[in-house]
């Protein structure tokens, strides 16, 4: 009788917590759309900001956005991937090395977000890209020892790649050791068995661990204070050592140092709807591929 009285005050503990979070998201939805959704028309979203950022669209801040998520991706998937087969398939558990390494990717995913845009503007402007400068004679008219959205890009997948190491480690867990044993058995080598039936079989938690790594590298803001964002910038990027706009910075921007920031209330709360949006498609796109991997 105890015992069905505490599942039962279990049960309403867990389901009233899943009823407060759905509340919670759905208010919060419902506050941002109330506030900026007749903002959203064709020229909002492809146009550039006008008057102070009063007026027009922010189509810079949205291609800065999906840039900035597809280079860090690039970047920082692959190292992420590498490092938690190496971690699982490779590295000798409880060595002293294995655990310096888990030691780095906990640290790394406690370190705060700001202390990677410090940490960004220190090594990749001040020291990789001044010493490209002066390795290319550039000196004159510096390059790459400035904030660009390529920098902007490493310092996110810096900050996303314990996301990625976590997530793809424990999707190769799930795969049962009988049958790398079994592949093994058939004459096929180490790696072999790794990439022909290790990964496949593991495709879904890697790119669950890429939509979480989209998820948070569209919207953080810290890191790319000090390496690439710029505050005002209509054009789009032309190339790699070029500043850019970005959804998140831009709200932080309108809602903290604009000159009339009754008036742009209207704006800040789209571009939350557009952010919000932009996450959206790119985690769907994302789910897709890994949904079609899954049925092949």
């Amino acid at each position: 009788m105890k015992r069905k009285i505490f599942g039962s005050l279990v049960y309403g503990i867990t389901s009233m917590a899943v009823i407060i979070i759905v509340a919670l998201t759905i208010a919060i939805l419902a506050d941002i759309i109330k506030g900026g959704g007749h903002m959203l028309s064709w020229e909002f979203f492809t146009s550039v900001p006008k008057e102070g950022m009063t007026k027009g669209g922010i189509f810079p801040a949205i291609i800065g956005t999906v840039i900035l998520v597809i280079i860090m991706s690039i970047a920082g998937v692959p190292i992420g991937v590498i490092t938690a087969i190496y971690l699982n398939e490779y590295a000798k558990q409880g060595a002293l090395f294995t655990k310096l390494i888990r030691f780095a990717v906990n640290t790394l995913a406690g370190v705060p977000s700001i202390v990677f845009g410090l940490f960004g503007l220190g090594f990749f402007i001040q020291f990789v890209g001044r010493g490209m400068d002066m390795a290319f004679q550039n000196t004159g008219n510096i390059k790459w020892g400035q904030p660009n959205i390529l920098w902007a890009s490493m310092t996110m997948a810096l900050l996303t790649l314990p996301v990625v190491i976590v997530s793809v480690e424990e999707a190769l867990k799930t795969v049962p050791r009988e049958i790398r044993e079994a592949s093994l058995a058939l004459g096929a080598t180490k790696w072999e068995t790794i990439w022909k039936i290790v990964l496949p079989d593991s495709m879904t938690g890697i790119m669950t661990g890429v939509i979480l790594a989209i998820g948070r590298g569209a919207g953080e803001v810290a890191p790319i204070l000090f390496t690439g964002a710029a505050y005002f910038l209509p054009q789009l990027p032309h190339s790699l050592s070029d500043q850019f706009m970005n959804l998140g910075y831009h709200i932080y921007i309108m809602s903290t140092q604009s000159t009339n920031v009754e008036s742009t209330i209207s704006i800040q709360y789209a571009t939350v709807l557009v952010l919000l949006l932009v996450t959206f498609v790119l985690n769907l796109s994302a789910i897709l591929l890994r949904y079609k991997l899954r049925s092949k």
